[in-house]
């Protein structure tokens, strides 16, 4: 197994059970005592669980979101894919806003040599095209949450009212087509709110597995997206229905 596959199992153990031993987890994974304590450590710094002598503990709350390091380790080839059919969408010369996220900074990662306006809705994303000599970088205003860096709060959300873009890129936490798109936190889904009235078009991007999930916080109905952009494992009862709603899905 992977180690980020690994890691990825021992978080979601500890997560559902609350507490989990080394033994249980060794077992678990099939790998030795000694790795899963080195796991444990590499989790512990990435905030996602507890240590604690024989085992470990969640510091997450069901339905809460995953830290931002440890989700961009994931999917990272499906994030790619998705990034790069987002990039075949967006035309030389358009202002974009791009919101936060880690499938997001994969769409800026695929921007960076575009001749392009682009705002990033987090600092990932404008490190990521700091040095892109052909893209105008405009940096909104806001307060960075912690770990992701997104930008939130009053500021953010005056500087998107003052502006007019062709495309915003937007991720989520989760989208269906009763629901709509989601988000954990509630100043994040401002912000989105914000991109989305500031925006021509509205591009959503997501993997397969957030699809027929619903997060706390209501972002938009399905009906405001022109597309969605995800990966090919997407359940076709949700997609069709998402299509249903006039959103033009694309599969990579």
């Amino acid at each position: 197994m992977a180690s980020t596959d690994r890691l990825r199992q021992i978080a979601d153990a500890v997560q559902e059970a609350g507490r989990v031993g080394v033994a249980e987890l060794a077992a678990l994974t099939g790998t030795s005592e000694m790795t899963i304590r080195r796991d444990l450590e590499v989790l512990a710094d990435q905030g996602v669980l507890e240590r604690y002598r024989g085992g470990a503990r969640s510091l997450l709350l069901r339905g809460e979101e995953p830290p931002f390091a440890l989700r961009a380790q994931e999917g990272t080839d499906v994030k790619r894919r998705i990034a790069a059919e987002v990039a075949d969408l967006i035309a030389d010369g358009e202002s974009v806003v791009l919101d936060s996220g880690t499938t997001c900074l994969e769409v800026a990662r695929a921007l960076e040599h575009r001749r392009l306006t682009v705002a990033p809705l987090s600092l990932h994303a404008v490190n990521a095209l700091a040095g892109a000599l052909n893209v105008t970088l405009l940096v909104p205003g806001g307060h960075p949450r912690s770990g992701e860096l997104a930008l939130t709060g009053p500021l953010t959300q005056a500087s998107l009212a003052a502006l007019r873009f062709d495309t915003a890129v937007i991720g989520c936490c989760g989208f269906t087509a009763a629901d709509g798109l989601t988000a954990y936190d509630l100043d994040d889904a401002a912000v989105k709110r914000a991109a989305i009235a500031s925006a021509r078009r509205v591009i959503a991007v997501t993997e397969s597995a957030k699809l027929s999930r619903t997060a706390l916080a209501f972002v938009a109905p399905a009906s405001a997206l022109h597309a969605l952009v995800t990966d090919d494992a997407a359940p076709e009862d949700e997609t069709g229905a998402i299509t249903a709603a006039g959103v033009t899905v694309r599969k990579v």
